[in-house]
């Protein structure tokens, strides 16, 4: 059922696209006024546009309804799922005593100020000037 409806979905898109790439824009009638619009027409001189726009508001529909109805099939399917199915992944608590704590490390504590740092002071940073 599922994959009925995705077909439908993706033509009706298709032809959507198809559609509205046929259609000519409000800007294209104005050629017409010179003579040359209606000769060029392939549906007349009326041209096709309540047609195209007949068929594109009808495969709109579709598509709207393909939507909905896919929406509705992946929630039953989300639903059939259920919660009992779902593994639970385990919890594992540690405490502050488990922690290791380096005594000996090269890393310094934060908020740890340590005054032999082997940065030079800020006075040797600038050279002095003739």
């Amino acid at each position: 059922m599922e994959q009925l409806i995705l077909i439908f979905h993706v033509l009706a898109a298709l032809g959507i696209i198809g559609l509205i790439l046929i259609q000519q824009g409000k800007g294209a009638s104005m050629g017409a006024s010179f003579g040359s619009g209606a000769s060029q027409t392939i549906m007349g001189s009326q041209g096709g546009g309540n047609l195209l726009t007949k068929g594109t508001s009808i495969l709109a529909t579709l598509f709207f309804v393909t939507s909905f109805a896919l929406a509705v099939v992946a929630k039953d399917k989300a639903m059939s799922v259920g919660i009992a199915d779902m593994p639970v992944p385990a919890v594992v608590e540690s405490s502050e005593a488990e922690m290791p704590v380096a005594e000996d490390s090269d890393i310094p504590a934060m908020g740890a100020s340590d005054t032999s740092s082997d940065m030079p002071a800020a006075a040797e940073d600038i050279p002095a000037g003739n």
